[in-house]
């Protein structure tokens, strides 16, 4: 047992000269980083400078004590003297409770400031999702990017609020002390000053560790969330294959990453607040054996050493905090570049600049010579059909002969890359993207809904559509009758991603927000797949009844549901290889003759390409 605690700690893992390879490029994306927030940070003018105003206050009363306090044992203890020493204390009282209430005031300005400030990024990167194309999401975990909008922000948060005042604080007392002690003693002032050499390459070697660990721990963490994401969404499949065991596994080693990421990069900063003690020390010891040789001497008052074991500490504290909150800072704008880099991604091409609002559409799509790929890979090769208003238009194929990338192309989501799209003969690229999926409508087959009710889940395809309006869409799509079952009817409150009703009832919701709609263009993916055979009668009733003067593509791999398209198109490889009615198809006796038999034969589709 001893021996699995400690194989997660072995700093092999983390190379230093990894670290040292990559620290020039990472101290600079650090300091780009601390610039973008600092813009972010002086947009709330006003609040900042009565910050700045009170950290000034709260650094001078500081110094201002210990000085006062140094002059009492010089004017009164040393001499015997009691005249004027209460009128002192008073006026170090006061000191203490203005020191007190500025400190009080920079940290209730400076939460407010880090609170706008941490709103209108979370506000700017929730926006940047709902900009950037669907293939940035495509290629990453989801809930990998949620981290950046929750632990990465909020880490951000958290040293906002902490380490912005500490830092000017610190910087404002380490300028102030440094000044009175070498207005006090030069040479007392120069004896403290041994410890920064010291320091200087104590925090060098620790901080261009810290900072890639940091870095690395942010990413561990991220990949660890967007995992827990996925194996909650995906509970069913692992429970259905028994793979509880492996998942347990698996995150066991990424928490380990991150276990791992999180020591080294916490223990080697827990070395700064140990270095800062042994320094403190130090620094006192040297101060009370040249201050007290000086002070026999007669060159410097008792008054004058306590002032400067007084300042030798807080010379060296916000040296500490300093390092401290540098660390802090490292974490903290590790999590910021995460932010930035999601912020800084290419967004979705905006619409061309001569690009029309179209008031509405009869629906004719023609694909002329269409070819798309994705990078390096070509998917789709000079692909042209043609569909007429009002018809229905049915894909088939392998999986990736593609039939997906159509609809993405027709939807853009995606531009082609040659040939071109038209709709009305109008080309698509000078449609607004807005325009033209207001007239379209989806139907796929992962029926999703949101955490709201019944009524508002069918609204969402067009918020102003009445309640009347709702129930009718309702009927239509054959859903009315298991609504008003329910306990609550059309006020039901679906839990998330509609569970509690069935996956069939939930296509029929979907189906009725495709009819609220109202589209020119319907798109269907596969919306019958995995239904019991009552339910799917009810959905193609529904999807037939919703189709009707409607231009229609479909994506269905079982044949029977698309038997009366007006036009089938069989893809391979991307490239059509056979197009017609289901009539004129079967009487080719090509491969979708081929594949039609062989579905009613109950052999594999893939089978049939060989």
């Amino acid at each position: 047992m001893l021996n699995e605690v400690k194989r997660p700690f072995q700093y092999k893992k983390i190379p230093l000269d990894t670290v040292a390879n990559n620290k020039r490029n990472k101290a600079k994306d650090a300091a780009g980083t601390i610039k973008r927030i600092s813009a972010y940070l002086a947009r709330e003018k006003v609040t900042l400078t009565l910050v700045i105003l009170a950290v000034m206050a709260s650094s001078g009363l500081s110094l201002l004590g210990p000085f006062m306090i140094g002059m009492a044992i010089d004017d009164f203890i040393v001499t015997n003297k009691s005249a004027g020493l209460g009128i002192l204390l008073l006026l170090l009282i006061g000191i203490f409770l203005l020191h007190s209430l500025s400190i009080f005031l920079q940290n209730y300005w400076m939460v407010g400031i880090a609170q706008k400030t941490v709103f209108t990024l979370r506000k700017e990167l929730f926006q940047q999702f709902h900009r950037l194309p669907i293939r940035y999401f495509d290629k990453r975990q989801h809930g990998e990017l949620m981290s950046r909008i929750t632990n990465d922000i909020d880490n951000v948060n958290n040293t906002l609020n902490q380490s912005v005042i500490q830092i000017f604080s610190s910087v404002l007392t380490l300028i102030g002390t440094i000044a009175v002690m070498l207005y006090l003693s030069p040479l007392l002032t120069g004896v403290t000053m041994t410890i920064i050499p010291i320091m200087y390459i104590a925090m060098r070697w620790i901080t261009k560790r810290t900072g890639p660990l940091y870095k690395v721990q942010q990413k561990d963490l991220g990949t660890l969330n967007g995992y827990v994401e996925e194996t909650v969404s995906g509970q069913h499949i692992i429970k259905a294959f028994s793979q509880e065991e492996r998942v347990k596994a698996e995150f066991d080693e990424k928490s380990k990453k991150l276990v791992h990421s999180g020591f080294w990069a916490l223990t080697i900063s827990g070395f700064i607040p140990k270095v800062m003690n042994m320094l403190n020390f130090l620094s006192f010891a040297l101060i009370a054996l040249v201050g007290g040789l000086l002070a026999i001497k007669g060159y410097v008052t008792v008054g004058v050493i306590v002032i400067f074991t007084e300042y030798a500490r807080q010379f060296t504290r916000p040296l500490n905090e300093l390092s401290n909150q540098f660390n802090i800072l490292l974490s903290a704008v590790a999590g910021a570049e995460r932010v930035f880099q999601v912020l800084d991604e290419t967004q979705e091409e905006t619409d061309e600049q001569q690009a029309i609002t179209l008031s509405e559409t009869k629906g004719h799509m023609v694909f002329n010579a269409v070819t798309f790929g994705y990078e390096d890979t070509a998917i789709l090769k000079k692909v042209s059909f043609e569909a007429k208003p009002g018809e229905s238009i049915a894909f088939v194929g392998h999986t990736g002969a593609g039939k997906t990338t159509i609809i993405n192309l027709i939807a853009r989501f995606y531009n082609y890359d040659a040939g071109q799209i038209t709709l009305d003969g109008i080309d698509i690229k000078k449609i607004k993207r807005s325009s033209l999926r207001s007239h379209m409508a989806f139907v796929l087959q992962d029926a999703f809904l949101f955490q709201a009710t019944i009524r508002e889940n069918i609204r969402y395809g067009r918020l102003d559509a009445t309640d009347e309006e709702v129930e009718e869409a309702a009927q239509n799509a054959n859903a009315h009758d298991f609504i008003t079952q329910l306990p609550h009817g059309y006020d039901t409150i679906l839990d998330q991603d509609g569970s509690g009703i069935s996956q069939g009832q939930k296509q029929l919701l979907t189906i009725a927000r495709a009819f609220i709609a109202k589209p020119s263009i319907l798109i269907l993916d596969e919306a019958t797949s995995n239904i019991d055979t009552i339910t799917e009668l009810k959905i193609q009733a529904a999807l037939d009844r919703l189709m009707q003067g409607r231009t229609s593509f479909i994506i269905a791999h079982r044949l029977n549901t698309i038997q009366n398209a007006d036009k089938i198109i069989l893809l391979e490889h991307g490239e059509i290889q056979e197009q017609g009615s289901h009539k004129e198809l079967i009487q080719q006796k090509g491969k979708y003759a081929a594949l039609y038999q062989g579905q009613l034969q109950g052999k594999q589709g893939e089978e049939l390409y060989q």
